[in-house]
């Protein structure tokens, strides 16, 4: 089915809103969480197509600055699987040229061993080029534009800013990752048609793919499916 796919039209970057894990394990009579570890299997599958495809860029989203209203068991069993994840994972996507980085705020309620296995990841990952995967953890859309706003008003203070220079692209090289090409293609899983506070900025101009698979069932075929909806659209940004 990859082979289908046209090479001249691949996106740079595809970002995932990896939803419905918590559906998927109430289902089948199981606990929330049950959902969360199943998706592990789709998260590495998916990456594995993305591998094959020759995608450069993943972005998905790992936490958001939201779930902290979840139920505290699942807070603290999402902060536990997310560490378990890159003790378990980082050296395989280290030998296969993936490099890991996250995207957040790294402070205030995120346990502190955990800021050390994503400092410990992205230094172990950091020369690799095949492809960038990043997770968005403690991550809100508006919460980066906030804060990137106020590295600007910081460099506008010290003097390091003219204001009536300040513009897109400024803002965008103050954002959590300023060398990410924004995404080409955003799916979302499970059925639901929003971005729910998602790469706010950097979605401006994505094609948008929804899918009624849940996470833990999606797969390489899903990802190839979306790719191919996304071939199948005619970009003019704004133009004719």
């Amino acid at each position: 089915m990859i082979s289908e796919l046209d090479g001249q039209r691949m996106p740079a970057h595809v970002a995932i809103v990896m939803d419905g894990n918590g559906r998927w394990g109430q289902q089948r009579g199981l606990k929330r969480t049950e959902g969360h570890a199943a998706g592990e299997e789709a998260l590495f599958d998916t990456v594995d197509g993305a591998l094959d495809i020759g995608l450069r860029w993943l972005t998905v989203f790992a936490f958001s600055t939201e779930n902290w209203r979840r139920p505290l068991d699942e807070v603290r069993f999402l902060m536990n699987f997310n560490e378990r994840l890159l003790l378990e994972r980082r050296d395989d996507l280290n030998e296969r040229g993936v490099r890991v980085r996250f995207i957040g705020r790294r402070s205030g309620r995120v346990p502190g061993r955990v800021r050390r296995r994503i400092e410990e990841t992205e230094a172990l990952t950091a020369a690799n080029r095949r492809l960038t995967l990043t997770f968005a953890f403690n991550y809100g859309g508006r919460a980066e534009i906030v804060d990137a706003l106020r590295a600007v008003a910081r460099d506008a203070a010290d003097g390091r800013i003219d204001p009536g220079k300040i513009d897109e692209r400024m803002i965008a090289r103050h954002l959590y990752a300023p060398d990410m090409p924004d995404p080409d293609l955003l799916v979302r899983t499970s059925g639901e048609h929003r971005i729910s506070n998602f790469l706010l900025w950097e979605l401006a101009f994505a094609e948008l793919v929804f899918t009624d698979v849940l996470w833990p069932d999606f797969r390489t075929r899903h990802l190839v499916e979306a790719i191919a909806e996304f071939q199948r659209r005619d970009r003019r940004y704004g133009g004719i």
